[in-house]
């Protein structure tokens, strides 16, 4: 579908139209304020508008992630690469059972014993459909054309690159496990919202394994065009695991103080 435009352009072009000042608001956020009313329900065009919205974050949802398209970047056309997927065997069972999108199919699992490395790769980086394959198709070969070099620039390994379908966040943890590397870094759809349904979290882990609970994660979340651009994203996650594998650490122990932070903090309140 064509993008609307602002709702604030749409109000201004009607004939000695006035803008409230809830309505100029509207230019600054996605949030639905200011909708307005036609006598005890909403206009037609809000009503269209969060019916679209509703329609694409289900559709991000239910979609597949053609992982085919990363080829096309010529950055990752010569990137060593697997395809492994979880215990949910198909799209409706992996959103009624989150359990099975959390653990490798024995398949997958094998394949990755098969090529398990020596040494082992320092960093085990995984992209995944997740709750959003747009996000992962959008956003994600962004996010690895920084991470990727600057991982290497850090002299650290990373390969193979791993996509995982059907996944859950945890699912990176045992294919770390298997291939032994000291840290996984995921990059998978996060749960669309109405007016975000390519948002693409990092969850970055050290020491991975079955079982690691989610306060062992640092996550740096909605990556996207309208959120966090995937460049900052990257430039974070690289300050986080250089310092994941330096102290030791990751979760709530580990605080992110990239410059990139700094740089936008100082913005905020000159």
């Amino acid at each position: 579908m064509t993008e609307q435009p602002p709702v604030a352009e749409n109000l201004e072009a009607l004939p000695g139209r006035n803008l409230t000042p809830w309505e100029r608001l509207r230019e600054y956020t996605d949030a639905r304020i200011a909708l307005g009313r036609t006598g005890t329900s909403l206009p037609t065009a809000e009503l269209l508008r969060f019916s679209q919205a509703h329609a694409l974050a289900r559709d991000a949802v239910l979609a597949e992630t053609d992982f085919s398209t990363f080829s096309a970047f010529s950055s990752l056309r010569t990137a060593d690469t697997l395809h492994v997927r979880s215990q949910a065997a198909h799209r409706s069972e992996y959103l009624r059972r989150p359990d099975l999108g959390r653990r490798l199919h024995p398949e997958s699992a094998a394949l990755l014993r098969g090529v398990k490395q020596r040494p082992a790769p320092d960093v085990l980086v995984m992209v995944s459909d997740g709750l959003s394959a747009v996000a992962a198709e959008r956003q994600a070969v962004g996010v690895l054309e920084v991470l990727l070099p600057g991982l290497h620039a850090l002299g650290l390994s990373a390969t193979p690159l791993v996509y995982g379908t059907q996944a859950r966040v945890a699912l990176a943890d045992e294919a770390a496990e298997i291939l032994g590397a000291r840290l996984a870094v995921h990059l998978i759809g996060e749960r669309p919202g109405l007016s975000s349904p390519d948002s693409l979290g990092a969850y970055l882990t050290f020491a991975p394994k079955p079982g690691t609970p989610d306060s062992g994660r640092n996550c740096v979340s909605n990556i996207r065009p309208a959120g966090l651009d995937v460049g900052v994203a990257a430039r974070r996650l690289l300050y986080l695991a250089g310092e994941a594998l330096r102290r030791g650490l990751s979760g709530v122990d580990l605080k992110d103080e990239s410059v990139d932070v700094g740089e936008e903090l100082s913005q905020r309140t000159s």
